[in-house]
């Protein structure tokens, strides 16, 4: 059990950590820290680490730092005993305050971020404007008027401000080094942050570009300044490889695209690394720095997923649901224990050797503990090609079809429970939505079966489906839903079938869909490995501390063998900008850190899995028993509606009344429009609300 007073100092550290990393920001425009931290610079030069060492130490280390700790900090918080938590204001917070089509579902403690932010760079803007207008300094080699000045300048300082969401635009995307996780953030929820981000980073580069080129155009220098690559200063083909990059990458990002054409998203999405590079060549090692904390941990976590990956292990089985979905049964080692909601990536080689899926988890590692299962449903093009797979292997007559190798990532997923911890809970599914809530619904049956008091024991299920075939989805939760076992979770049914009027009673569908669902079983010669998962938050902490050390060592190593001796470096610290050799050495520097990083993890991961037994398909068969009459009439209980959407009002009122007013949880999984009506629902119970009845809103999604 973890220290509650050593949980508490290392929530204090975080949170100064944080503090000061924001304070440097907010301060950075000013004339004082100019003059002060030109000052720190030509000090810093004389040393070993020359001006280099201050920039990392000030702009990169605290970010690093913070992902360290909160690293520490989760791994001892998840010794922690569970508890059911209790209503508080910040939990109030997160329920829903902005509720839009295009904005999506945002929290009032969302808002405040968003403000916050936005006020930030209004005052990063208004601070260099201000200070600029008031110099009007002439440009060199341009004979400018006040106005063509004052455009130019506003475009510099719009270049800033794209730095300054470029600096969090890794942060959120970031998997098993997921600093936001400290937040109480899962990733799928943080990747529209990423969204947020990427697209404010585009405007303010698509402004900056293109104000310098209306300057340009005006004093007729564009065939001259465009194609210039500078030995010192700003390199400006490289800037303009980089925003063509950046707009390529967000066009082809936009929902039209990116759900039509996944691939041609996914494989572009890859130029990221040239729009980077390009980026330190035109901003100059200094500015780099204020970015390179996503960077770093962004590259360091990739490598560490690849590592994850290796050795690839196979599929033990796939079974085939009417409403063409399949599901996935793949081997994992019994000690890796993942949360309800987690998610997995996964690769299948003989579909596509670069491609990875997200997908949620619909199993619990709490019940099984050899196998975990993801449900896929297949309509589009790789999920498609993975349907075809299993249906060709149920045509065949063995009785051990040849294996199919898979690489695997994860599972990632939340910190804590927190989001089940309620008196009662209200579930919302609409389709394929449902994965996410079959590994809850194991999760809690399986805590209260042990005498756990956390979880909730009431709990209803709304599950809106087009067709009545896709309720056979639910197979896996059939013992719940049957509430044989007195004083445990008992769980209510409610089917909507939208797009049938009438239609079999909710015994008989059930009965008759779970009956048509085919087994298919793979043979396992093609690896001897279970899916481990990530490595321990402690390694990871250590591997990122090492990592910092490696290329800060690295890039003093390569900046006093070649680039002379301190005192000389001190005299080239008037140049504003360094040359791109400079930037090489960044470079080379951060790649030989990450490998060194990389090495640790793989000597980690070759420890761990000298250790693995090879798996023995024995302890992944499971027994498939029939359906019989009287399962048939325990079904009886639960409710089936054609031909109609839920009344979620009446609903949420009627479960209130049965509850008897207690604390409600509600997690929806699903379409937008179903996300933004229990949203609404949320909402309006919230507002006035200030004791019990309280529904708290939570948001799931089962793929990215």
């Amino acid at each position: 059990m973890a220290n509650p007073s050593l949980l508490v100092f290392l929530k204090l550290v975080m949170v100064l950590i944080c503090a000061v990393w924001v304070s440097l920001w907010v301060l950075k425009p000013t004339q004082v820290w100019t003059r002060k931290w030109k000052q720190a610079e030509e000090s810093a030069a004389a040393t070993v680490f020359g001006y280099n060492g201050l920039d990392f130490s000030v702009y990169t280390f605290p970010i690093i730092a913070f992902a360290m700790i909160g690293f520490i900090y989760l791994e001892l918080k998840q010794k922690e005993p569970r508890s059911r938590q209790a209503t508080s204001p910040v939990k109030a917070l997160s329920n829903p305050l902005i509720i839009n089509s295009y904005l999506g579902i945002l929290s009032a403690i969302e808002v405040l971020a968003v403000s916050l932010f936005i006020l930030f760079l209004a005052w990063t803007f208004y601070t260099h404007i201000s200070n600029d207008f008031r110099k009007m300094m002439p440009v060199k080699n341009l004979k400018l008027n006040a106005w063509q000045y004052k455009v130019l300048k506003v475009s510099t300082r719009s270049g800033l401000l794209a730095e300054v969401c470029l600096a969090m635009l890794l942060l959120p995307i970031l998997r098993g080094l997921a600093i936001f996780r400290v937040l109480g953030i899962q990733f799928e929820a943080s990747v529209k942050y990423h969204v947020w981000f990427g697209t404010t980073m585009i405007l303010f580069a698509t402004l900056h570009g293109a104000g310098t080129f209306l300057v340009w155009g005006v004093k007729h220098q564009i065939p001259d300044q465009m194609w210039r690559w500078q030995k010192t200063g700003r390199i400006y083909l490289a800037g303009e490889v980089a925003l063509v990059t950046g707009l390529v990458i967000w066009i082809t990002s936009l929902p039209q695209i990116r759900r039509k054409k996944f691939e041609i998203f996914y494989y572009t999405h890859h130029l990221y690394i040239v729009f980077l590079v390009f980026f330190l060549f035109h901003g100059g090692d200094r500015h780099f720095y204020m970015v390179f904390p996503g960077i770093f941990l962004f590259s360091l976590d990739k490598l560490l997923r690849i590592v994850q990956s290796r050795p690839e292990t196979c599929i033990v089985s796939a079974r085939v649901f009417p409403c063409k979905a399949i599901e996935l049964v793949l081997p994992k080692d019994p000690r890796l224990k993942y949360a309800p909601t987690s998610m997995i990536f996964v690769k299948i080689p003989s579909i596509s050797k670069l491609q990875w899926h997200s997908f949620s988890i619909s199993s619990s590692s709490s019940v099984d503990d050899h196998t975990m299962s993801v449900i896929i449903k297949c309509e589009g093009g790789w999920t498609s090609s993975l349907y075809d797979v299993i249906k060709t292997k149920l045509g065949s007559d063995a009785d051990r079809m040849k294996c199919v190798p898979v690489a695997i990532e994860g599972p990632y997923g939340p910190a804590s429970l927190d989001f089940l911890r309620y008196d009662s809970m209200l579930l919302v599914a609409g389709g394929i939505g449902i994965t996410p809530f079959l590994s809850i619904l194991q999760e809690i049956d399986f805590a209260l079966s042990r005498g756990k008091k956390w979880p909730p024991s009431q709990i209803q299920l709304i599950y809106v489906v087009k067709k009545s075939q896709d309720v056979c989805l639910l197979d896996s939760v059939l013992p719940i839903l049957l509430n044989r076992r007195a004083g445990q979770l008992h769980l209510k049914l409610k089917v909507f079938v939208t797009q049938e009027q009438s239609g079999a009673p909710i015994s008989e569908l059930l009965t008759n869909e779970f009956s048509k669902v085919e087994t298919v079983n793979f043979g396992m010669q093609c690896s001897d490995y279970a899916t481990h998962g990530v490595e321990n938050l402690l390694w990871l902490a250590a591997i990122v501390g090492f990592s910092s050390i490696v290329f800060l060592a690295a890039l003093s190593c390569f900046n006093g063998a070649f680039l002379h001796d301190p005192a000389k470096m001190a005299s080239k610290q008037k140049q504003k900008n360094p040359s791109s050799v400079t930037d090489l050495f960044l470079i080379f520097s951060f790649i030989i850190a990450i490998m060194c990083g990389t090495i640790v993890a793989v000597f980690l991961r070759w420890r761990k899995l000298k250790k693995e037994l090879p798996p023995s398909p024995q302890k992944y068969s499971k027994e498939v028993k029939p359906i019989s009459m009287e399962t048939s009439r325990a079904l009886e209980e639960h409710e089936i509606h054609f031909g109609g959407r839920p009344n979620f009002q009446g609903i949420f009122s009627k479960f209130l009344n049965e509850t008897g007013g207690s604390d409600v949880g509600v997690l929806v999984c699903g379409p937008e429009g179903m996300k933004e009506s229990v949203a609404s629902l949320c909402q309006m119970s919230a507002q006035g609300q200030r004791k019990k009845p309280y529904f708290s809103f939570h948001s799931l999604n089962f793929s990215l």
